[in-house]
């Protein structure tokens, strides 16, 4: 539940909703948890689940009238909800199931306002739809000082959200900073998605992309499993992120991200340097329109017609 003296907006319910969510997946992390069978090698975990409704527990209180779409649960809400929220409370499950912090939580609304939390950092990455930023709190590492995640955070635009709730201004209790996300393309790092399934070979194979001569001579390479490269790339942290898929636009998955990389003025289409969208295929973000100049030619000389 949001409890504000003010209507919180689209932006804050979207930062508490994805500390909530945060904070589960930080507190019970290294312990042992119940997997939930996919298929195909894919799962959730218990963690994953109680992520999900905490984050929900936060977008109904706030915005009751809503509908909600997340990876566990689906759809919820009326059917006739003008909004929906996009959700994904885990992402990186295979990573935070065998000790790794490689993990995300995402929470957009469908073209709008969107959050990407880095439980294990103490940020959140945020866009308004129109600007992005990243909130930091300089004490979140759950270290032995024991006041946790985001505990006394003063939160979006000065409105706190910690324990998932939003209030008016408040008192900060440790250093809390926010910054302008500022892509740049100057660590020439570039995360590549690697996980199956393949929907675009052989007309494209990411791993093809590192293999290309003219791929290793300007980029380094860096294999990632969640999202949270995204923001990285907003961010500035990497030059640019690539990976195979159909329209990623309505994903759970990449709907936060592909909004903060937007909002930072990245570079963002498809493998096929088309538009994200209902026609598009898979994702290419890039910090600048040289770097995603040349990546789009270097995946098109992969031997392959995209």
């Amino acid at each position: 539940m949001i409890d504000s003296p003010a209507s919180p907006t689209d932006t804050e319910v979207a930062a508490a909703a994805a500390l909530a969510g945060a904070e589960i997946v930080r507190a019970r992390y290294g312990r042992l948890h119940s997997r939930i069978d996919k298929g195909a090698g894919d799962f959730a975990t218990d963690v994953d689940v109680a992520a999900e409704e905490a984050i929900l527990d936060v977008i109904r209180g706030a915005r009751p009238g809503d509908a909600v779409h997340g990876e566990e649960g689906g759809r919820r809400g009326a059917v006739d909800a003008v909004r929906e929220w996009l959700v994904d409370p885990l992402c990186g499950t295979l990573n935070y199931a065998t000790g790794s912090h490689l993990v995300a939580v995402n929470v957009a609304l469908r073209n709008g306002p969107a959050a990407v939390a880095d439980p294990f950092s103490g940020e959140v990455f945020l866009t308004d739809g129109v600007t992005a930023w990243v909130q930091y709190d300089a004490d979140a590492d759950g270290d032995a000082d024991g006041d946790g995640y985001g505990k006394g955070r003063t939160g979006v635009r000065g409105r706190r959200v910690a324990d998932g709730h939003v209030s008016g201004p408040v008192a900060r209790r440790r250093p809390v900073g926010e910054e302008r996300l500022a892509p740049t393309g100057d660590t020439r790092l570039v995360d590549v998605n690697l996980d199956p399934p393949f929907p675009g070979a052989p007309a494209f194979r990411a791993v093809d992309l590192l293999a290309h001569p003219g791929f290793v001579e300007r980029f380094r390479p860096r294999v990632v499993s969640t999202t949270l490269a995204l923001a990285w790339v907003a961010a500035g942290r990497r030059a640019a992120y690539v990976t195979d898929g159909g329209d990623l636009s309505g994903s759970v998955h990449f709907a936060a991200g592909i909004a903060l990389c937007r909002a930072a003025g990245c570079v963002v289409t498809g493998v096929d340097g088309g538009p994200v969208g209902p026609e598009g295929r898979g994702l290419v973000v890039a910090a600048d329109a040289e770097t995603h100049g040349l990546l789009m030619s270097l995946i098109r000389g992969c031997g392959r017609s995209v």
